[in-house]
């Protein structure tokens, strides 16, 4: 049949076909072609990129339909899509295939129209009308046909351009995009995530046949965190020169190197690679860039390079230091979250973003020195303004200190220079708070040489570090250690700042601590009533050292025999902490807790269990059942209840305790070797004292190890096991062990 032109019309119909009906004026093209009886098949198009050496499989969903491989760049995708394609083709599941490259619509265009041609002649010249053709046939085919759009940039891009549901066709997409532009019907979305190690050891195993070159190969693995993209690339690196993993890890470790200078370079890429690590990511961040809102992004990302990885609490990233560094709102800073999250850069969830550490690095490498300092004094202050107060979430303080370790280590020297390094005291501080005596010591010990070397010794900021360290090194059991570094750093103190500085001050309160934990409590009570008279001068009596100081004077009159007057100043202080502090500051409890411990030594045992019952529902509230002070709170019910008879109770309640304070708080912490002095006194007093001296003994063995044979609690357990021992099935002396120690001033 002839072409038909009817007058007033552009449409047409072409090519040989056996009926045609036009009715009325129809305004647009239209255009009829033949069936699929021309189609020359088999038929494959475009250029399916080789697999790469050392290529792992991963599976593709086996349903047919649309399956939509998303992830950061360098996972893998179009390696999943390549080997798919192949075997499809291999196997005869498909007659028609084509490989088209997603990076914009006109790409699109362009490969289908290609395609198209490449399928049947006689197709028309303009692309949206071969594009409209093979649209239409893939519908209409029984053929079994596969189209991969590889590295859809903007799934806007495919608007139009979606392969039509078939039953004979099979649509795969690879792109670092998560719109959900991406999750219509009958289309599933596969997350590519990261090697397992042990398909990252098979990768580098096949560069490196030579098993010598293996050795340090799981530590390289765990530093290029399973990224098959880098893996593959370090194994190239390595073959080309001959590396052991363990020797490239040196490299690796190198702070003056960049990823560029660890990876091969354009020239030594492996086939089918054409970017780098580096490149690739700059690409995503460049996209996300773009989105709206336009140009946050890319800062955001880089104040997220500076955290811990595993997780950034979110609410880092929005913190009001961060909104002020971008110049924008709360929403728009989580808009720049979910345009990373898009792009595959991050994993956004409601309260906590993970970013791949090599993109971490990626994205640091790209800073000035200028651009790091600022940038990691935003993430410090950001840090700050999000600490809890007390915390009542060790999950988010544990988390916090995460992200404040790692931003120690990437921000390096920038933190003591642009003042950030408060948020690493805070760090430390939380960790004492959290009952983690050990890793405080050491953590302060770490900041002492820092600020040494950072401010020389003699700076207020080393006493600083130096005072805390010397208090963590007391509250870890040492305290002759602790006596002896705090009349060092008292002269020191004084003769730098002075008799009425507060640093000053905070040192002789650890000095009249420690004084008293080492078997002077007359001695302490001198110390810290000279101190109180000091405190009220200086500071006036609502200050919070002040206060710290009363309740310390107060504790160590009790220790000394002085419990009525202990009571009444524990009384006034409760007042004026309620007052000053509100009844649920972490000060006010102390004091609660300690009003009730005298109160259950004077004999009133059953007010005092109502006291420390309801100051535990508080903790429980406030703090949460794991926080080292609510563990002590229901090691003293547990006490008290063993006093009014019910040992067997007592004796459980310990054992439970136990578990849970040696998990949290550490075997060598004070209070878990207090708990497990009340388990050795309970299990005499139901009975079983075979088992009981037993205890005292082990107990006696470590106390003289972590205390010294001298000190106080070392004596008392020494005279508990002589006790049982000579008064087998009389009971035992009482280890009245669970009063907590007197708060103190920590120099926060």
């Amino acid at each position: 049949m002839e072409e038909i032109q009817p007058p007033g019309t552009g449409n047409a119909i072409c090519g040989p076909v056996e009926k045609a009906v036009l009715a009325g004026v129809v305004h647009g093209g239209v255009h009829v072609y033949a069936g699929a009886a021309e189609v020359s098949l088999p038929c494959r198009f475009g250029s399916v990129p080789p697999l790469a050496d050392g290529f792992q499989r991963r599976e593709m969903p086996a349903e047919s339909g649309c399956v939509v491989l998303t992830g950061t760049g360098g996972v893998g995708k179009t390696q999943m899509a390549a080997d798919f394609t192949g075997r499809a083709w291999a196997d005869g599941a498909v007659r028609a295939s084509a490989w088209v490259s997603a990076g914009s619509r006109d790409e699109v265009v362009t490969a289908y129209a290609g395609w198209a041609r490449q399928l049947r002649g006689g197709v028309p010249d303009d692309p949206d009308g071969a594009v409209a053709w093979l649209l239409s046939w893939l519908g209409s085919t029984t053929e079994p046909w596969l189209v991969v759009l590889d590295d859809v940039a903007d799934p806007r891009d495919l608007h139009g351009l979606w392969p039509p549901e078939s039953a004979n066709g099979q649509v795969v997409v690879t792109t670092r995009r998560q719109d959900s532009a991406l999750r219509a019907a009958r289309r599933r979305v596969v997350p590519v995530g990261l090697f397992t190690s042990e398909q990252s050891r098979a990768c580098l195993g096949e560069h490196l046949r030579d098993p010598d070159l293996m050795v340090g190969a799981d530590d390289l693995i765990r530093e290029l965190g399973d990224l098959p993209l880098a893996v593959a690339h370090a194994g190239a690196y390595l073959a080309d020169r001959n590396l052991s993993c363990e020797r490239y890890l040196a490299r690796w470790h190198d702070r003056d190197r960049t990823l560029p200078s660890l990876f091969p370079p354009d020239a030594e890429l492996p086939e089918g690679q054409a970017r780098t690590v580096a490149v690739t990511w700059s690409l995503s961040v460049d996209r996300a860039d773009r989105l709206e809102p336009a140009g946050l992004a890319r800062p955001l990302l880089h104040i997220a390079a500076l955290l811990d990885p595993n997780g950034i609490p979110v609410r880092i990233l929005t913190a009001p230091p961060v909104l002020a560094y971008l110049d924008t709102t709360t929403e728009n800073a989580w808009d720049a979250l979910t345009c990373l999250n898009r792009l595959s850069l991050i994993t956004l969830h409601a309260t906590t973003v993970r970013v791949h550490a090599l993109v971490q690095r990626a994205t640091r490498e790209q800073a000035t020195a200028a651009d790091l300092a600022a940038r990691s004094k935003v993430a410090a202050d950001a840090l700050l303004s999000v600490w809890p107060d007390p915390e009542p979430d060790a999950a988010l303080s544990a988390a916090l200190r995460a992200n404040t370790a790692a931003l120690d280590a990437a921000a390096g020297p920038h933190l003591w220079a642009n003042g950030g390094y408060p948020t690493l005291f805070h760090a430390a501080q939380s960790l004492h708070e959290a009952g983690q005596v050990t890793a405080a010591r050491e953590y302060y010990s770490a900041l002492r040489t820092a600020s040494v070397h950072h401010y020389g010794p003699d700076h207020p900021r080393t006493l600083h570090a130096r005072i805390n360290a010397a208090a963590s090194r007391g509250e870890s059991g040492d305290v002759l250690g602790a006596s002896t570094e705090c009349v060092e750093l008292l002269a020191d103190c004084v003769r730098l700042l002075g008799s009425d500085n507060l640093l000053t001050l905070v040192t002789r309160n650890h000095l009249a601590t420690w004084r008293g934990r080492g078997g002077d409590p007359a001695g302490a009570v001198a110390e810290f009533e000279g101190l109180l008279a000091d405190c009220l001068r200086v500071f006036g009596p609502e200050h919070r050292s002040t206060l710290y100081v009363r309740n310390n004077l107060a504790s160590w009159r009790s220790h000394c025999g002085d419990r009525t007057g202990a009571r009444a100043e524990f009384e006034s202080l409760l007042a004026d902490r309620l007052r000053v502090l509100g009844v649920d500051h972490p000060d006010t409890m102390v004091t609660r807790n300690n009003m009730a411990t005298l109160r259950a030594e004077a004999g009133d045992i059953a007010g005092a269990l109502t006291e420390f019952e309801g100051l535990l529902a508080d903790y429980l509230r406030i703090l949460g059942p794991k926080h080292p002070k609510t563990l002590l709170v229901q090691a003293n019910i547990a006490t008290w209840r063993g006093y009014t008879g019910e040992a067997g109770a007592a004796l459980a309640a310990f054992e439970t305790g136990l578990a849970e304070q040696t998990r949290v708080l550490g075997p060598t912490h004070p209070d878990t070797l207090r708990s497990r002095a009340n388990i050795a006194y309970w299990t005499a007093r139901t009975g079983n004292t075979a088992d009981s001296i037993a205890k005292y003994e082990a107990l006696l063995a470590d106390r003289a190890r972590i205390l010294g044979p001298n000190h106080p609690e070392t004596r008392y357990t020494r005279f508990n096991l002589d006790y049982v021992r000579n008064l087998v099935g009389e009971g035992g002396a009482r280890e009245d062990e669970s009063p907590p120690g007197p708060d103190h001033i920590t120099g926060r």
